[in-house]
């Protein structure tokens, strides 16, 4: 089964032109990774907590799917995608591709 993806630039560029009002952000990084920067839109639910808070995720949107650098947000799609989530983006890059767009140095 395809994952599909979103270049980070077309990820922000939908962030500032709020373009995403019909989709949920998770973000599935650690809550210390959190704190340390992340996006006002986004629901933080860690990579961990996924398989117990499955009932959180709305079937009928479009679930962007985010982390550091877009290896744990890739495999939560997987796993979503197995779960009957069909809707799931992930982007690519995670929160330091579009940290590094928006000027802030993530790592």
């Amino acid at each position: 089964m395809e994952i599909a993806s979103i270049h980070p630039q077309k990820f922000v560029e939908a962030l500032d032109q709020r373009t995403l009002k019909d989709s949920i952000i998770i973000d599935v990084r650690e809550p210390h990774e959190w704190d340390y920067y992340h996006l006002d839109e986004a629901k933080l639910i860690p990579m961990g907590q996924i398989p117990h808070r499955l009932g959180e995720l709305p079937e009928d949107q479009d679930i962007y799917l985010v982390c550091a650098h877009g290896v744990r947000s890739y495999r939560v799609a997987e796993y979503l995608q197995e779960n009957g989530i069909e809707r799931v983006i992930n982007v690519d890059g995670g929160m330091a591709a579009v940290g590094m767009l928006r000027g802030f140095q993530y790592d």
